[in-house]
């Protein structure tokens, strides 16, 4: 079973889908359109396009014959949770550990 996040996280590991991903924070675009920015073919970024919305980090929608890709805010609104939990979670045993450690040293 996938953790919370690590879906997210999985996805965006590709550098490829990364930057599909980063071309997006520009607004929708359609496949042809990021294609023609990256050194990949329009089947391999619809191939990336499928794992990206697989994850709930893009959503599409029908425009004529296109289909525009864009980002989906609460996908990433749940990595980012995930993220800012995982760095609580390290700064919370780093307190510890710097604690126990000064104790040990009076």
């Amino acid at each position: 079973m996938a953790t919370y996040g690590s879906d997210q996280l999985a996805a965006l590991a590709d550098p490829s889908r990364r930057a599909i991903f980063e071309a997006l924070r520009d607004g929708p675009r359609a496949v042809g359109e990021l294609a023609a920015d990256l050194p990949i073919s329009r089947p391999a970024v619809s191939q990336h396009l499928k794992v990206l919305k697989a994850a709930g980090l893009v959503t599409d929608r029908a425009v004529g014959t296109r289909r525009l890709y864009r980002l989906e805010p609460a996908g990433i609104a749940a990595l980012r949770a995930w993220l800012d939990g995982m760095w609580s979670d390290a700064l919370k045993a780093f307190a510890e550990l710097a604690e126990s450690t000064e104790e040990e040293q009076s």
